[in-house]
């Protein structure tokens, strides 16, 4: 914990009640979308915000209900009840602290530049999208549609006085978080002026009382596990992968470095409570968490101070923050899509490799379209495939005559699965002379892929009566080769060290 200075506590309480604020509709929205009650996800929201800014690795990152787990929460909900979507929530989170406890947050890091760009662009679109739902009414039929005439324009125009006045007050002041100031200048604005509009009341009550302790009522036998786990499982990744993409942006915007290992353990927990609470679990915010970080929240009391907060809205607030305009939550949001959203991508298209800006369409598309767990990890295959192809081609050799009359092959690049075909294609075993040199000075074997590529080699040699000489190999090669085993000439002071991806070697 920093130095509790005056600036410090000012700047982290602002920003805790901010995001508080902002959290009350998303949340609600989240619960409705997985159809469980508005305090299943306000409950959410308190207990993961707390447990994670407290304990959690990424101090200013906020965590809570998201609808990322809310649409894979949906069917679980709908065809077993809400008791079985808690008890997938606490297996969720035993999932999670076992990914954690194997250490696994590090991996985090290999996920490539264009995959986080994606990401970002993917989710500030989402929230984007997400927030045309509030335009829409009950129409006679109780089928939602959307408004027209003077409601929307009223509410079009509280959305654009919200983010005129974000957008000017630090024009103003700094000393106060702008979103702060154009929700409270929007919902004082609405009374003074006696505006009708839709609010946060019109989305669900938001009054109630401390959550309580209760083991979800589902029978406890294997029939449950094989109901429950499919959906634990996949709200688990989802929720590893929203929070450490987050915590690797939240890094870059701070210029810290964050504990992904710290933060999977503490998020895991926080399910695990949340569940055994009757909340609907949740992981990493980007949008809350840049509201919190761009007000100066980046410590872990603004967290705190948000579920803080949010407990009590539900305890004693309610009648007070369901006032508040829906339109200028809709506005606070559309100025964090704004600011969240990578718009140096547009320059990068031209300049960067054709790979790296289609992996970033992609990423940002399957974000929109389908999930964020299939967008990053289709990035992530499509980027690995990418480089693979890329590194398969570096695979050259130069030849060359020594006195003895030997033709010596001087190779270098990195031999693997990939390069293994353009490998074998650098050689003319029938034209070569009666002894061949293999020089691996310059290069690198990874793979059982080449220790095979290898082997054929040598063997093509064999079969012509000629003799393949094979030196500076790494010793884990000279274990796991098999038909060019004796070609081998070993060199203990030159020879490299490194280790080769095979299972013999076990």
């Amino acid at each position: 914990m920093p130095t509790l200075s005056p600036t410090y506590l000012k700047s982290n309480l602002l920003s805790g009640l901010t995001v508080a604020l902002a959290l009350v509709p998303e949340a609600i929205a989240f619960a409705l979308v997985a159809q469980v009650s508005p305090l299943t996800g306000l409950y959410a929201a308190v207990l993961v915000s707390f447990m994670t800014s407290a304990f959690g690795g990424r101090p200013g990152m906020i965590s809570a209900a998201a609808g990322s787990l809310a649409v894979v929460m949906t069917a679980l909900v709908v065809q077993h009840g809400a008791q079985y979507l808690f008890a997938a929530v606490v297996l969720m989170g035993v999932l999670q602290l076992l990914f954690a406890a194997a250490r696994l947050g590090k991996f985090i890091r290999m996920v490539p530049h264009p995959v986080m760009l994606g990401f970002v662009n993917g989710l500030a679109l989402v929230i984007f999208v997400a927030q045309f739902g509030h335009f829409k009414t009950p129409g006679p039929d109780g089928a939602p549609q959307w408004m027209a005439g003077p409601a929307l324009a009223t509410m079009l125009g509280v959305v654009a006085a919200t983010m005129a006045v974000i957008y000017l007050t630090p024009r103003v002041t700094k000393a106060v978080p702008a979103t702060l100031v154009g929700i409270l200048a929007a919902s004082a604005g609405c009374a003074l002026l006696g505006i009708d509009t839709k609010t946060v009341g019109d989305l669900g009550s938001i009054a109630g009382g401390l959550p309580a302790f209760a083991l979800p009522e589902v029978p406890w036998n294997l029939d449950t596990l094989r109901i429950v786990f499919p959906y634990a499982l996949v709200l688990a990744g989802v929720g590893l992968i929203e929070s450490l993409l987050t915590l690797t942006l939240v890094d870059e915007i701070t210029d810290t470095r964050g504990q992904p290992n710290r933060e999977c353990l503490a998020l895991g927990a926080a399910n695990v409570v949340t569940g055994l609470f009757g909340g609907m679990g949740g992981c990493a915010l980007i949008g809350q968490s840049m509201i919190n970080v761009n007000s100066g929240g980046t410590g872990r009391l603004s967290g705190i101070v948000a579920s803080s907060f949010l407990l009590s809205f539900i305890l004693v607030g309610s009648h007070w923050i369901e006032q508040i305009p829906l339109a200028a939550l809709i506005g606070v949001m559309f100025v964090v899509c704004e600011k969240t959203f990578e718009w140096g991508t547009f320059r990068l298209f031209g300049r960067v490799p054709r790979a790296d800006a289609l992996v970033i369409v992609l990423v940002a598309g399957m974000t929109l379209a389908f999930d964020l767990a299939v967008a990053v990890l289709a990035g992530v295959v499509v980027s690995a495939l990418v480089f693979a192809w890329q590194h398969a081609r570096q695979i050259r050799v130069e030849t060359d005559v020594d006195a003895q009359g030997w033709k010596v092959y001087e190779l270098e690049g990195t031999l693997f699965f990939a390069s293994v075909t353009g490998f074998q294609a650098l050689f003319t075993p029938k034209e070569d002379p009666q002894d061949v040199v293999i020089e691996f000075r310059r290069a690198r074997v990874a793979d059982h892929s080449a220790i095979q590529a290898i082997d054929a080699l040598a063997e093509r040699y064999r079969q012509l009566g000629k003799r393949l000489h094979l030196r500076h190999l790494s010793p884990d090669c000279r274990e796991v080769l098999e038909k060019a085993r004796d070609m081998i000439e070993v060199n203990l002071l030159e020879d490299p060290r490194y280790r080769v991806a095979d299972d013999k070697l076990a």
